[in-house]
């Protein structure tokens, strides 16, 4: 067995553990749960056990020609537990990066795990498709998340709180702003995202609720949104101040630069330069931002282009800044006109 290091412990005696590139979770209850992993998927009433690992480019390379379940099965006797009673999910992000976050209401509580990375491989629910599937295919998965309740929940109320989750993960993403890569569109997930949760199977509390108006599905979602963003954080260092830059805001409709600063009458050194100093200001990321949702209106059918655009240009004219001024007009003119 791997040197293991203890970071973290629920009041169920879950112990989780720190690997180099593994967070091990043994339970210290019964459990049933709900994993989309490839390892004793969909509902199982006796898991043991679950663990979320980063894949180092070797491991990548040996899955190539190998069946995903049964590398996991190996994992398993590597880390010393059952693979007949533990679920595990596979990610590009560093485990050390990971985000624990534990929320509670009189007797019930949560603990979410979570690990997350969107700079690659963000998208947006409905989005032009990367790749179809013919025979199998692998795939790295990016935000991962494990969520433990000390409760008992039936399968039905499992699969509830899957969906729960989910939706957590999509508000994460839209409260910071996470630009889908394959469209202009605010991304809901990764393509390859993956969730475990878990209940108590020796609890005598049984839920029968895990949906948006239950405590408990408050409890859940509030421990996703939470810990989604420590997590990007952590792994690609994108923060809600990192998000206030109006060039960051503008890249998410995106357009040839190169045709605009072909096209540019003033010194190109220069305007990048003060380009750069005005993207940050907070009056010019307002301006971008209701620009930009204008944009979004249009392209949703929400108003008319033509009220859309005479607004837009209005908004755009208030900037004081010559470089944001030039890249909106330049933005406004491709989108609405």
């Amino acid at each position: 067995m791997y040197s293991n290091r203890l970071i973290f412990k629920t009041s169920n005696d879950d112990e989780i553990f720190y690997l180099k590139d593994t967070i091990l979770i043994n339970f210290g209850v019964s459990r049933n749960g709900f994993s989309t992993s490839e390892l004793n998927p969909g509902t199982n009433d006796s898991y043991k056990s679950v663990f979320n690992q980063h894949l180092s480019q070797e491991k990548i390379n040996y899955l190539v020609n190998h069946d995903v379940r049964q590398y996991l099965m190996n994992e398993c006797a590597s880390l010393g537990i059952d693979s007949n009673y533990s679920t595990g999910l596979i990610t590009l992000a560093e485990m050390k990066n990971v985000s624990i976050v534990n929320r509670k209401f009189k007797n019930t509580e949560v603990t979410a795990i979570v690990t997350a990375g969107v700079r690659t491989n963000a998208t947006r629910a409905g989005d032009p498709a990367s790749y179809w599937e013919e025979n199998g295919e692998f795939h790295l998965g990016t935000i991962n998340i494990i969520l433990l309740t000390n409760v008992h929940l039936d399968k039905s109320t499992l699969s509830e709180a899957f969906m729960t989750i989910t939706e957590a993960k999509t508000v994460a993403l839209n409260n910071l702003r996470i630009p889908s890569q394959y469209s202009n569109g605010f991304a809901t997930g990764t393509g390859t995202d993956g969730v475990a949760v878990f209940s108590n199977n020796d609890s005598d509390d049984t839920l029968t609720n895990a949906g948006k108006h239950s405590k408990l599905g408050e409890l859940m979602a509030g421990a996703v949104i939470e810990a989604i963003p420590k997590a990007i954080s952590k792994q690609v260092w994108i923060t809600s101040k990192s998000q206030s830059n109006a060039l960051v805001r503008l890249n998410r409709y995106k357009l040839d630069i190169n045709e605009f600063y072909d096209n540019l009458d003033h010194d190109k050194f220069e305007f990048i330069r003060q380009l750069r100093i005005d993207a940050r200001k907070q009056e010019n990321v307002v301006i971008a931002t209701s620009v930009l949702n204008l944009i979004d209106e249009v392209e949703n059918n929400l108003v008319e282009k033509d009220a859309a655009y005479d607004l837009a240009v209005k908004i755009k004219e208030d900037c004081n800044s010559y470089p944001i001024r030039a890249l909106l007009e330049y933005w406004i003119n491709y989108f609405i006109r």
